[in-house]
């Protein structure tokens, strides 16, 4: 079976105005070597008063601009594509050029249309940063790539192959109907080395533009490889700054090392809690379609560091705690314990939504509670009637961080839970709930989200897990 690689570029890998796309450029050289390539492609960062910023971050406040009545403009969008339009060959120029002008203007024409109706949202925020970022990113990828001597095309919007539901901001995929649609796909696949398209963006079946949540690239890349899985040996490759390492290292300097497989659910729990492995929906679309991929997070400017992601770990790789990492801006929601069914099946089922963790239970006065730690506080905020819905009695409480340990074989760690304890109250903080579970693979620990609590909390577990002993 021929091999096949979906490889993944974030807004990070590319850099501000596509400094790194000589390095991707080299990184699709070399997978295309033994394999059938895909090149999932988010929007690229741009300098902007001095700060990184995302395309896709500039495009938003522009739409707000135009919600509210106020000037908007795509200069400065315009300008860091010209810049990037630099790499494409002469003979090539021109057309790319043509391509960054014609889909902007649909990009303008979207904010024009939030300006009359002083609305930026729905198909018109969807429109709006599709025809700026993702998809206008891959073309001109695919311009760069051709430049290079690759053998390469993209994926055009009339045949989209991502398809989703009717949620347009917060969209979901639709596996059967995106496979109904794939032919367009995979005769590029088939025709050329490397084919480029935009992560971010999906398409329903009346051909209504619809978005991910942010992070949405990583989706793209493992909705990519369920639709191909079947035709092709595949495998996932998210190209980053770095592979996997033990703990944010923006957070701790020091005694960091590398985390050489992860199992699904590892991975899965690390991107919930705020490490920035890959987004934990595409993991959970994986399982939900019963396909079993690889997945690499790989260093790109050192390519031999790369972290393999897989269904079950190989045994007794490296630590059994692998990762030490947390989440500021969470919420508690409590709820007796006879209606929280209904509020879990609600959110998987209507909503889709799984971000959040079931904790250990409690009783009072002969009534027991449940209780929900939700990793977005904002997203309870937008929707606490719907919430109170379920329970006028139950309760919501803010400002939480939570920290946790990750690995599947945690079992193995002697008295991690006391030590870890430990090391939160030496490093000043109270913890206002602790929960333990072996079966869950990890140990959440709930503390106030004030100051640097969070980093501080994690640095000193980090910290004492290198001296915890294990079987």
């Amino acid at each position: 079976m021929t091999e096949l690689v979906v490889a993944k570029f974030g807004g990070s890998a590319i850099g501000p105005d596509g400094i790194s796309i000589p390095i991707i450029v080299d990184r699709i050289k070399n997978l295309k070597k033994n394999s059938k390539v895909i090149t999932v492609f988010s929007a690229p960062l741009t300098i902007f008063e001095g700060k990184k910023r995302s395309l896709t971050d500039i495009v938003l406040e522009q739409g707000r601009n135009a919600e509210s009545g106020k000037s908007f403009s795509l200069a400065i969008v315009n300008l860091s594509y010209q810049k990037i339009l630099e790499m494409v060959s002469s003979d090539n120029r021109d057309k790319c050029s043509h391509v960054i002008d014609s889909f902007l203007e649909k990009s303008r024409k979207a904010l024009e249309e939030a300006s009359e109706k002083r609305e930026f949202a729905d198909e018109i925020r969807s429109k709006a940063l599709a025809f700026s970022g993702e998809i206008l990113m891959a073309h001109v990828m695919n311009f760069i790539l051709k430049s290079n001597g690759i053998i390469s095309d993209t994926v055009n919007y009339e045949n989209w192959p991502i398809i989703t539901d009717n949620n347009i901001e917060s969209t979901n995929f639709l596996a059967s109907e995106s496979r109904s649609r794939l032919g367009p796909t995979e005769k590029l696949v088939e025709n050329n080395d490397v084919v480029t398209i935009g992560g971010f963006i999906g398409k329903t079946i009346d051909d209504i533009t619809t978005t991910f949540e942010r992070g949405g690239s990583d989706r793209t890349a493992a909705d990519l490889g369920i639709l191909f899985h079947k035709k092709y040996d595949t495998r996932i490759d998210f190209e980053k700054d770095s592979a996997v390492v033990s703990a944010d290292p923006k957070i701790v300097d020091s005694g960091l090392f590398d985390v050489d497989q992860l199992s699904y659910n590892e991975a899965r729990l690390a991107g919930m809690f705020g490490m920035k492995i890959l987004d934990p929906i595409a993991i959970k679309e994986i399982l939900e379609n019963g396909v079993d991929i690889p997945i690499m997070v790989t260093n790109m400017k050192n390519p031999t560091k790369k972290t393999i992601i897989k269904r079950i770990t190989d045994k007794n790789i490296g630590h059994p705690i692998k990762i030490v990492t947390g989440k500021k801006n969470c919420a508690i929601f409590r709820i007796e314990t006879t209606y929280v069914q209904k509020l879990i099946t609600s959110l998987e089922k209507d909503r889709r939504y799984s971000e959040f963790i079931i904790l250990s239970p409690f009783t009072k006065d002969g009534t027991e509670f449940s209780r929900m730690l939700f990793l977005d506080a904002d997203y309870v905020k937008r929707n606490e009637k719907y919430f109170l819905g379920f329970d006028a009695l139950a309760t919501i409480t803010y400002n939480r961080g939570v920290i946790t340990l990750i690995g599947d074989e945690m079992w193995r760690v002697q008295q991690v839970a006391s030590r870890t304890s430990a090391k939160i109250g030496e490093a000043g903080l109270n913890i206002l709930n602790m929960d333990a579970q072996e079966e869950t693979s990890r140990i959440i620990i709930v503390v106030e989200d004030s100051g640097d609590n969070i980093s501080k909390a994690i640095t000193a577990i980090h910290k004492e897990t290198s001296k915890i002993n294990f079987i």
